[in-house]
């Protein structure tokens, strides 16, 4: 792999860092009710996952993962449903608590566990490491080399995209101080996170 073959990967992988998405989403949900340094602490979680995803598709094991019609129902039908989980929980959330205590009731691990969960239920996230970085690879070097530079660029890429829709999200607490508004804000991410789920369970194998 040259400078030439990292200088395209780079804005390519950005660009699905930043891509609006359900992690993404609950970054910006966790920094409007907790705080930015806590929803890029909880982002911890789902940098992990992606880890892992990368260290299978470096090894082979993501294909043969995703070449399996079961295995992809399976975690497709979890991711699905543990959207609409997230989704039905957030609906119903008291509006009227404040977000200064809000982190009181939600410990910094189980967020973290939480953007985990939501990140290994995405098969899409599976294909991604399988038909997407190995573009940038060249059979004819190294390619254990190659993937972890590649990984390693995508998890510093995701963590800045963590950071921005943090902030994003944290700018809207001053939009949405109001326990009226706070409802409103709830139910929209409510409604964005339910509809990822259902098309995640809807989705199909290319």
């Amino acid at each position: 792999m040259d400078l030439t073959t990292l200088l395209l990967f780079l804005p390519a992988c950005f660009a699905l860092n930043m891509a609006p998405g359900p992690n993404n989403l609950l970054s910006m949900t966790n920094a409007k009710r907790y705080g930015v340094r806590v929803a890029c602490y909880a982002g911890i979680g789902r940098l992990i996952a992606f880890a892992g995803m990368i260290t299978l598709a470096a090894t082979g094991l993501a294909s043969m993962l995703y070449a399996s019609e079961k295995l992809f129902f399976a975690i497709k039908l979890v991711g699905g449903l543990y959207l609409l989980w997230l989704a039905y929980q957030l609906w119903h959330a008291d509006p009227s608590d404040s977000d200064s205590g809000a982190v009181a009731h939600r410990s910094l691990l189980g967020l973290a566990k939480q953007e985990f969960l939501l990140a290994a239920g995405n098969p899409k996230a599976i294909l991604i490491f399988t038909a997407f970085l190995p573009q940038f690879v060249d059979p004819a070097v190294d390619v254990g080399f190659q993937f972890f530079v590649l990984g390693v660029c995508f998890l510093v890429l995701e963590w800045v995209a963590i950071a921005g829709y943090a902030y994003f999200g944290s700018a809207l607490r001053h939009w949405f101080s109001r326990p009226s508004m706070r409802r409103v804000f709830n139910r929209t991410c409510a409604g964005l996170l339910a509809s990822a789920g259902v098309g995640l369970l809807l989705a199909r194998k290319d």
